[in-house]
């Protein structure tokens, strides 16, 4: 028997997440293009700058993002490798802190400022509860990352979306658990004019069947909690600790392993 982590939710192969930083007032036309198509968005925002133009007002988070993840991008938008320990921590736990008095949820999240990071700011993220981190550097594949926090993305949408997105849902999966992830800022699309390029390219991708459309935190809890499955030495008893219903390969088939209960294969 082939015991296999190759499928999301519900024995998908693919998957598509998007990742907006800053927080300006076009993130509410990005948001109902989003749910028009049931495509999900994680936004990460600069607290630091709400209530002054252009950006988005406190009041505003909590029911704006509903059905999407809020994420940090640190209080002021600075270069953090510039800066001492003392204030890159206040930078991100003074905005991980502000973001959770608004949508009332732990904000694990981030996205380095610029795309600005090094390996010393890396080690320090998980001391300050932030589980991932997405950088500016676009690897152009479907690939999940190696580490969570430096979390490379297929690419920014100006760069040959639409082009990408139908080799992604032609592609061929083989065996393997695929991500589309697409990333950008919403004043992009009013400074270029280009909201029809966002538009379309949710118009081809939304509402199938076949992807499952989630948030970076709901990717990082599903890997996460298949990593976290409990084995018997012949692999036929598989305990499932997690709150998450998963799906696993068993010799080629997707297999529901139902939350917090024992499966027998």
């Amino acid at each position: 028997m082939k015991i296999s982590f190759s499928y999301y939710p519900e024995g998908k192969r693919k998957a598509v997440t998007m990742s907006y930083d800053d927080g300006q007032i076009y993130d509410r036309k990005l948001v109902k293009i989003f749910n028009k198509y049931g495509i999900k968005g994680t936004f990460h925002l600069n607290s630091g700058k709400f209530d002054t133009y252009p950006f988005l007002n406190a009041s505003e988070i909590n029911n704006l993002f509903q059905g999407h993840e809020v994420s940090i991008h640190t209080l002021n938008h600075l270069f953090l490798t510039t800066l001492t320990k003392e204030t890159i921590i206040e930078e991100i736990k003074g905005d991980k802190e502000n973001l959770e008095s608004l949508v009332n949820f732990p904000v694990r999240g981030m996205s380095y400022p610029y795309g600005d990071y090094n390996e010393e700011l890396v080690k320090m993220l998980p001391y300050l509860d932030i589980e991932y981190s997405r950088t500016v550097n676009s690897h152009r594949n479907y690939t999940l990352p190696e580490n969570f926090l430096t979390w490379h993305p297929t690419c920014h949408h100006d760069d040959h979306l639409l082009e990408r997105t139908t080799d992604f849902v032609e592609l061929d999966p083989k065996g393997r658990m695929l991500l589309l992830y697409v990333w950008g800022h919403s004043f992009e699309f009013e400074r270029n004019n280009n909201w029809d390029l966002i538009e379309e390219f949710c118009k081809t991708i939304g509402n199938k069947d076949e992807i499952w459309y989630a948030t970076n935190i709901e990717i990082i809890d599903y890997i996460n909690a298949l990593k976290n499955l409990k084995f018997s030495s012949n692999q036929h008893i598989i305990f499932n600790p997690s709150a998450l219903d998963l799906w696993i390969g068993v010799d080629g088939n997707p297999t529901k392993i139902n939350s917090g209960e024992y499966t027998y294969l």
